[in-house]
């Protein structure tokens, strides 16, 4: 008499499939090579001082994973902080009115002004440990990422589809509920999108996040950013090849095993009738999807996910076109809004007592006007990309396949830092005697049109199917079919790339308007160029007064030109 033993489908699931051998050493290997990393950040800070960032390239893995890590760090604090504080600037309308303000002021302030200020507090946290110049980096990183999150996110918040909204009603959605079974959702496409631009704009700033100067000391933390800073001082042509090497191979790695997969799997959430005609396929996520064992391991995780997401907890809800109608209270807005102003004029006051002891009115107006020629840049570039950018980034959202192939290409060319051709561009003024005010000007749009192009094309991607089928059965062409179809679909992701691309070109002008090769310095007249040169003077009142400037130029812009457009996107220009 034999026995046939019968096993449990768990049993079966529980034993690792040949998908499993390749998946599972990869997320062993990434996690040993996190935990190593955070090991080496505990070590004291003195270390530093005895490894000098070497132009050899074999250090190069090293310092290419270090410099990862940091990004992806801030890549998790600039999602956290997305998700909280743009949630409640759009649900609260008192809470709109300060934090919508100041997230134009934050884009608007340069990496350079964060580190100048809070260095101190990081390295206060840990003290004489590396980890706390490892906080004060991936804070500087976050600046460049966590801004056009959150502005995307906002902005999705604000252009849920009415009928949606309704749904969720009918189904008796908490606001909790609603938030993560609705809101969330129908923002993912846009903000995966969003959160490769930001990975990819992080690389501009990873030079000046990688050398922090506390005092008169400057701690140089091992990685790509340092690696070119060196090779730029001492002109090794050779090293800065190494480094767009490097760049390239961390920037293939993270697309295949982090962006493409993401856009694969927010495929899902497109808001549509009828199926996209191709959709994204990523290698990873297949196999993923294919193994035993990892999916057993992984279940927990999101079971525990979805049951979050079920918790009846209260939560404030959100309907534009009902708090468009909403009587407001009068006395509460009063009172909030003297409350802002009383917190303005004090901060306003501090500034001016501090600034004051040492600047001029001549000063001020000297910045005024150096303001006004950075505005006028801005502006210019800004346009030109979008000629460029928009009509691109339609043609390749409405293409997955040819999405899928420009992908890498675009966030390599997003990634691409400034610095890297500051040596064709200074070479090239100097040898032919240009004029820095007109030649060193693409460099500020040269990391910022990118925005413009990725909105567009998360704008493209999540355009509705069904509408691009009744468009095609309606015979509307041409120009008729742009401006009744695609740009009111695409207007409020433009909007959004269009914002953060002009705070981003405010940002890089510190950058752009100020470069050197070696010892050869090239300066053209704007306000990020007075900023910069006050930056290495460690002159503090000249340094908030730029800021101060140039803050006061993008929220003045933002209110007059980006806002409205932002109302009108959301008022009118929805996929209801």
């Amino acid at each position: 008499m034999t026995t046939t033993a019968i096993q449990s489908p768990l049993a079966i699931r529980l034993f690792p499939n040949r998908w499993d051998v390749v998946v599972f050493p990869l997320v062993i290997g990434l996690l040993v090579l996190a935990s190593t990393s955070f090991r080496d950040t505990l070590v004291p800070l003195s270390t530093l001082a005895t490894q000098n960032v070497s132009l050899d390239w074999r250090e190069l893995p090293e310092y290419a994973l270090r410099t990862t890590l940091r990004m992806l760090a801030a890549m998790a604090a600039s999602l956290f902080f997305t998700l909280t504080y743009a949630t409640l600037a759009a649900k609260s309308a008192r809470a709109e009115r300060i934090l919508v303000p100041a997230l134009d002021i934050l884009q608007s302030v340069p990496v350079l002004g964060y580190i100048s200020f809070t260095v101190t507090f990081f390295m206060s946290l840990f003290p004489g440990r590396v980890i706390g110049a490892e906080c004060a980096a991936i804070f500087a990183i976050f600046t460049s990422q966590a801004w056009n999150m959150a502005f995307s996110f906002y902005q999705s918040l604000r252009t849920v589809p009415r009928d949606l909204i309704e749904v969720s009603e009918n189904f008796q959605f908490t606001g909790w509920q609603r938030f993560w079974k609705l809101e969330v959702p129908f923002a993912v496409p846009g903000l995966i999108w969003n959160m490769m631009m930001s990975m990819s704009g992080g690389w501009f700033f990873v030079v000046a996040s990688e050398a922090i100067t506390v005092g008169n000391n400057t701690v140089v933390l091992p990685g790509i950013g340092s690696y070119l800073a060196r090779a730029i001082d001492v002109r090794d042509l050779h090293a800065v090849g190494y480094v767009i090497i490097a760049m390239t191979l961390v920037i293939i790695a993270y697309d295949q095993l982090l962006f493409r997969p993401l856009v694969a799997f927010a495929d899902k959430f497109r808001i549509e009738n009828t199926a996209s005609a191709v959709a994204p396929q990523s290698w990873l996520l297949n196999l993923t999807r294919r193994t035993s064992l990892m999916i057993v391991l992984l279940s927990p995780l999101g079971h525990g996910f979805l049951a979050m997401t079920r918790w009846p907890l209260r939560f404030p809800k959100l309907d534009v076109a009902r708090a468009a109608r909403r009587v407001p209270s009068v006395w509460k807005d009063r009172v909030w809004n003297t409350l802002l102003v009383t917190l303005s004029l004090y901060l306003l006051y501090r500034i001016i007592t501090f600034v004051g002891a040492s600047v001029t009115l001549g000063d001020v107006e000297m910045v005024l006007g150096l303001g006004g020629i950075t505005l006028m840049r801005v502006l210019v570039l800004i346009a030109l990309a979008s000629i460029v950018w928009v009509p691109l980034g339609v043609l390749i959202g409405l293409r997955p396949p040819i999405a899928e192939k420009i992908q890498p290409l675009a966030q390599f060319l997003a990634a691409f830092p400034a610095n890297l051709l500051f040596p064709v561009f200074v070479v090239a003024i100097v040898r032919w005697h240009g004029n820095p005010d007109i030649w060193l000007s693409p460099l500020i749009i040269l990391g910022t049109q990118w925005y413009i192009l990725f909105n567009v094309v998360a704008g493209a991607s999540a355009y509705p199917n069904d509408f691009r089928e009744a468009a095609a059965n309606f015979h509307i062409r041409g120009w008729q079919w742009w401006r009744s179809a695609m740009l009111p679909g695409i207007f409020p992701y433009y909007v959004t790339g269009a914002i953060t691309a002009s705070g981003g070109a405010w940002n890089a002008s510190i950058v752009a308007e100020s470069v050197q090769w070696g010892t050869t310095h090239l300066n053209a007249h704007g306000l990020g160029a007075y900023i910069a040169q006050t930056t290495a003077a460690g002159d503090y009142p000249h340094i908030i007064l730029g800021i101060s400037v140039m803050s006061l130029y993008v929220v003045v812009f933002n209110r007059l030109l980006w806002r409205p457009l932002y109302a009108f996107a959301a008022g009118r220009m929805r996929a209801d």
